[in-house]
């Protein structure tokens, strides 16, 4: 049997490529808008596309906020996409006084526009591996991904490995913290390395 993933499905975020991008990667997605089926999945992923506090309404309205806490607190292996990885900090400069998650301690940073660097971050750049995280175990690095985004992940936010990218300053492109997976790019539109992230995910998160 193929390792079976619930896809949250709360009104912001890619539902369709991801669950695609999921399936070639040899997953089973259920996708679901019930907060109900949180508790007996598996897995979880947590797409998130837009801007923070309206995601984070979006979420928190959908009822699956408690549920998911609940789960990840218990262990259930989550994967977080785009603003689904930034949902997991404490909070965005994109929207103070909206709270995120708070699984990982940190805020979410704006990059500062240059002459020879437009915000937001817009095309493919590389990824070099920190530590030992299952989402990059044997990639050959530096790999390369495609990103779309304004905000970041800085480098002093704790977490046991990652990816890091630069962008007039080095981000998490990528980390892994305990149960707790993300990426900032998108793996549906990286290629062969977006889909190599996400088999890893399949094999060494989930055991299948």
């Amino acid at each position: 049997m193929t390792p079976e993933v619930l896809l949250l499905d709360y009104g912001a975020g890619n539902v369709r490529s991801a669950a695609k991008a999921l399936e070639r990667a040899g997953m089973t997605v259920r996708v679901s808008d019930s907060p109900a089926d949180v508790p007996h999945a598996p897995a979880l992923v947590v797409p998130g596309q837009g801007h923070f506090r309206q995601v984070m309404e979006a979420f928190d309205t959908s009822g699956f906020h408690g549920p998911v806490m609940d789960a990840t607190r218990a262990g259930t292996p989550l994967l977080g996409i785009c603003v689904g990885m930034q949902m997991l900090l404490s909070g965005s400069e994109e929207a103070p006084g909206t709270p995120g998650l708070n699984l990982v301690p940190g805020t979410v940073r704006r990059f500062e526009a240059a002459p020879d660097r437009k915000v937001p971050q817009m095309g493919w750049n590389s990824l070099d591996k920190v530590g030992d995280s299952p989402l990059l175990r044997d990639l050959a690095c530096p790999a390369y991904a495609y990103f779309v985004h304004s905000y970041y992940v800085p480098l002093g936010v704790d977490v046991d490995a990652g990816a890091i990218t630069e962008y007039g300053v080095p981000f998490w492109a990528a980390f892994s913290h305990g149960n707790l997976h993300a990426t900032q790019f998108h793996p549906e539109k990286s290629g062969a390395v977006g889909l190599a992230i996400l088999e890893r995910f399949r094999r060494h998160v989930l055991g299948g």
